[in-house]
Parts: C-alpha cells; sequence; structure tokens
C-alpha cells in the first residue's frame, strides 16, 4: 500500500470518494445533509484549494496498482502547548470492496510516518459520535479520546 500525493489529474478520483465519505454520514447528524442530490452536482472545486494550500494534502490509497481510498491530511500548531505541531487526518476513505483487509490501519501508520518527517510531535483525527465503526477502528489504533465537538444548527 502506498500513499501517492494526489494532482489535479486526480481530482474526479477525491470528489467521488468524499461524496461516498460525505453520504455515509448523512445518518448521523440532521447537520450532515448534504446540499448536492448526487455527484455530479459536486464542484472540485474544494479538491483544487486544498492543492493550493501548502497545509493541506489530498493522497490517493494505492494498493497493487489500483486506487482504493483516500485521505487528506492538515497540518496545524498549538504554539502555547507542549504538543504543539499536529498532523490532522481530515478524511479517510478505503472504498467499500477493501474494507476490513488492514488497508486503514496501514495507512495510519504511513500517516504517522509522514507526521514525523514533518516535525509534528501528535495526530489528530475526529469522527462522528454515533459511528461506533470509525471510534472503534481509531481506538484499535491507538488514537485517545480528547474533546468532544458539539453542534447547534440556527435557523
Amino acid at each position: 500500500m502506498e500513499l501517492v500525493e494526489a494532482t489535479a489529474d486526480d481530482l474526479g478520483a477525491l470528489v467521488d470518494r468524499w461524496y461516498d465519505l460525505a453520504r455515509a454520514t448523512e445518518g448521523y447528524a440532521e447537520t450532515n445533509e448534504l446540499a448536492y442530490g448526487d455527484v455530479s452536482e459536486v464542484a472540485d472545486d474544494g479538491f483544487r484549494a486544498h492543492l493550493a494550500d501548502e497545509d493541506v494534502t489530498d493522497y490517493l490509497v494505492v494498493h497493487e496498482g489500483e486506487t482504493i481510498g483516500f485521505v487528506t491530511l492538515r497540518e496545524g500548531h498549538h504554539p502555547s502547548r507542549r504538543y504543539s505541531r499536529y498532523l490532522r487526518i481530515v478524511n479517510l476513505a478505503i472504498d467499500e470492496g477493501h474494507r476490513s483487509q488492514g488497508h486503514g490501519t496501514e495507512v495510519v501508520e504511513r500517516v504517522k510516518e509522514l507526521a514525523r518527517e514533518r516535525g509534528c510531535d501528535h495526530l489528530k483525527v475526529s469522527c462522528e459520535w454515533r459511528n461506533e465503526d470509525a471510534r472503534r477502528f481509531y481506538r484499535d489504533a491507538n488514537f485517545q479520546p480528547k474533546q468532544v465537538d458539539y453542534v447547534q444548527p440556527l435557523e
């Protein structure tokens, strides 16, 4: 398994996979409802912005020459903290037919290597509170719960 940095040529693959991930999160909270009826309505502008942002990197997850997922990483820092430089996993998705085969764990291990190479001292990730599979995955990968986000729609 390898992580291949995405380019503008990969926008379609990124958008398709992001849309599948975003659709899967809709059931966890009303604030996850997408504004798009289907993937053809999704602009690739968000990922184009990633390509231009030096703190964000999208990677395709490639196994045996086949793209099987993607991961989005964002660097950041908290200058007032001892653990101050972090790499955040913003999106991590493995295509359905390739799940539960260790690919997600391999991605996390590779992300740890990237974080160390970039001088980061910790990883961050968040997931939907009601997504037990994701919570279990990150616990099994030795992530520790740190804080809870709350949301309130304003209507």
